[in-house]
């Protein structure tokens, strides 16, 4: 059976998101035990120019959500840049899940050798779809789920790779 574009994109989205958001409710978490207010721990960065956590979340569910529509060629929903707490940024989460999820696989049908154009900071990016999930998309989701899961981490949240694994082969 050939694999479609979908099986290497949805599913690894949902099972990222859904593993940020069990770091994000440790963080969560961690900020009432040690009287951190939230809004600290949302705006803690590794380094001064790094974006901070609120941020790395809103990035990386902006990848997962803008991925699966570009290459089924469906107008992506839109998800305003506004949260500023723990249960904004996990309902986001949870709209991101709801979102992937509701496409399916059929939808992808064709999407590796679909013309793919994204406008980025570095201008205007033109890719296959296969090279718009391989060199782009799943490279960039990941990157910013990291960050996230990286920034709580630092911070002192008792998480460690088994968190951000989830349960693997089970």
């Amino acid at each position: 059976m050939t694999q479609t574009l979908h099986a290497f994109t949805a599913p690894v989205f949902i099972r990222t998101l859904r593993n940020l958001l069990h770091v994000l409710q440790a963080g969560q978490k961690y900020a009432a035990e040690k009287n951190i207010a939230p809004d600290v721990l949302l705006g803690t960065r590794l380094i001064p120019d790094m974006l901070p956590l609120v941020r790395q979340v809103q990035i990386a569910t902006d990848h997962a959500k803008n991925c699966c529509a570009r290459l089924t060629v469906t107008e992506a929903m839109p998800f305003p840049d506004e949260e500023k707490t723990f249960e904004e940024l996990e309902a986001r989460i949870a709209r991101c899940i709801a979102y992937v999820e509701s496409f399916d696989a059929a939808q992808f049908e064709g999407a590796g050798s679909r013309p793919i154009q994204v406008k980025s900071r570095l201008g205007e990016l033109s890719f296959d779809g296969q090279g718009y999930v391989t060199s782009f998309a799943l490279p960039n989701f990941f990157f910013h789920a990291s960050m996230a899961y990286a920034i709580l981490r630092a911070s002192g949240v008792p998480i460690g790779k088994a968190d951000w694994l989830g349960d693997v082969g089970r």
